[in-house]
């Protein structure tokens, strides 16, 4: 069971990286390279961003609660 937490733990470790670094910053980020830079809409932010943020929001959820698991795990 701890093998199986832990390999997931490191996929969503990485997709973690991965997500943040394609959030857009102050200079526009690599988000616009997929096609974020020049669409946007009233509120400032694309549909892609969106969506971005919110599947950065459940790997994180995800990533959390392998680290919770995992340090029960360990005790």
């Amino acid at each position: 069971m701890t093998v199986a937490i832990v390999v997931v733990h490191v996929i969503v470790s990485l997709a973690m990286i991965l997500l943040v670094l394609l959030h857009a910053g102050r200079g526009g980020g690599v988000s616009e390279m997929f096609g974020g830079g020049m669409q946007t809409q009233a509120m400032g932010s694309t549909v892609m961003e969106k969506n971005l943020d919110r599947f950065t929001v459940i790997v994180a959820i995800v990533f959390a609660g392998t680290t919770i698991l995992l340090a029960f795990q360990l005790k």
